[in-house]
């Protein structure tokens, strides 16, 4: 267990320090779960889909957070319920994306963003779905949801976005 946190941390340094590099066309980002598998989330413009072609982000809406927090708001428990109940009736795996808005340095915000994504599986963990079903990454204030520079697209930045992984693949 102590060797795959080893490697699981690993992973996501090499991809936060392979997403400084301005050519890289692809960013790998560790997951976690049993076990550690490299998903490959290729680069997006704002308002595109950044998980690939095995993951499907359409069929749920994002968790919004307060600024500077990680605390699952109760406006957005129905969105986990939801997403809990489709859990319990399907196979699929989830894949759990946080973000941040563009304030904050880039570290900061990526830590920020993986206890968004961390508190997000907490809570569907709470309402009986399996953690192990449930894999997290972190984009940090990287590919906002909205571009502009103004606090209504900085709150609709501060998301966990839920991918479901498709079967079979």
């Amino acid at each position: 267990m102590k060797q795959k946190l080893v490697l699981l941390a690993t992973m996501i340094i090499a991809a936060a320090l392979s997403a400084c590099h301005p050519q890289q066309k692809q960013e790998y980002a560790g997951v976690e779960g049993d076990t550690v598998n490299a998903v490959p989330l290729p680069e997006r413009q704002a308002g595109t889909s950044f998980f690939g072609s095995n993951v499907s982000r359409s069929q749920f809406q994002p968790i919004y957070f307060a600024f500077d927090s990680s605390e699952i708001q109760s406006s957005e428990a129905g969105k986990l319920r939801q997403i809990a109940d489709f859990m319990r009736r399907a196979p699929n795996n989830v894949i759990l994306a946080g973000f941040t808005d563009e304030r904050g340095t880039e570290e900061y915000n990526r830590a920020l963003g993986e206890r968004r994504a961390q508190a997000t599986r907490s809570y569907l963990i709470s309402l009986g779905v399996s953690g192990s079903r449930i894999q997290t990454v972190s984009f940090g204030m990287e590919m906002p949801a909205d571009p502009d520079h103004n606090e209504a697209a900085w709150a609709r930045n501060r998301r966990t976005e839920i991918g479901v992984v498709k079967q079979g693949r």
